[in-house]
């Protein structure tokens, strides 16, 4: 699968299998690919932590509220993405320029997961509507939790959607 095919077919899953375990060396993979995801003065100022089993169920459990993502529940697994201290020079260049890197890093950590996911065929969605004090709990983390992303494989009736986007001509302009 080329990375347009991916782009064109992933999407966030919000329905997956419950009989179907994924299986570790495609989470292997995922999690490589993670670690080859490009960061500010290559500092990864970030940290994932795999959450399976009772432990996914909690973090579901503390990325619901207000009847937003019941669906997590059913999702295998749970990648918990915790933000970590910058590198020296990472961080004399995000207070000189005032700009976070740590979240644009963990916005490509995120898009790397996902991407390649979806070309293990496993599905995924990034979830920022967290408790991020009960996912430290659980996960033991000293850092705040910034993104859940959930594994798993999508089920039958998720089926793809028609992707809505802004034409191009809204989102770039050229300049020469």
């Amino acid at each position: 699968m080329n990375f347009r095919e991916i782009a064109e077919k992933r999407q966030s899953c919000r329905k997956y299998d419950t009989t179907r375990a994924v299986e570790e060396e495609k989470l292997e993979r995922i999690l490589e690919s993670a670690r080859l995801a490009p960061s500010a003065c290559n500092g990864q100022p970030y940290h994932i932590t795999v959450c399976k089993g009772n432990a996914a169920k909690k973090v579901a459990k503390a990325v619901q509220g207000m009847g937003i993502n019941k669906f997590a529940f059913d999702a295998p697994i749970m990648l918990v993405i915790s933000e970590k201290p910058y590198v020296a020079t990472a961080a004399l260049g995000a207070k000189m320029k005032g700009i976070d890197y740590r979240s644009i890093d963990i916005g490509i950590l995120a898009a790397y997961i996902t991407a390649e996911a979806e070309s293990q065929g496993i599905g995924s969605c990034i979830l920022g509507w967290l408790d991020s004090g009960a996912i430290s709990e659980i996960c033991g983390t000293d850092g705040a939790v910034k993104l859940v992303i959930t594994l798993g494989y999508a089920d039958e009736s998720d089926k793809l959607r028609t992707k809505k986007r802004k034409d191009p001509y809204e989102l770039i302009t050229v300049i020469e």
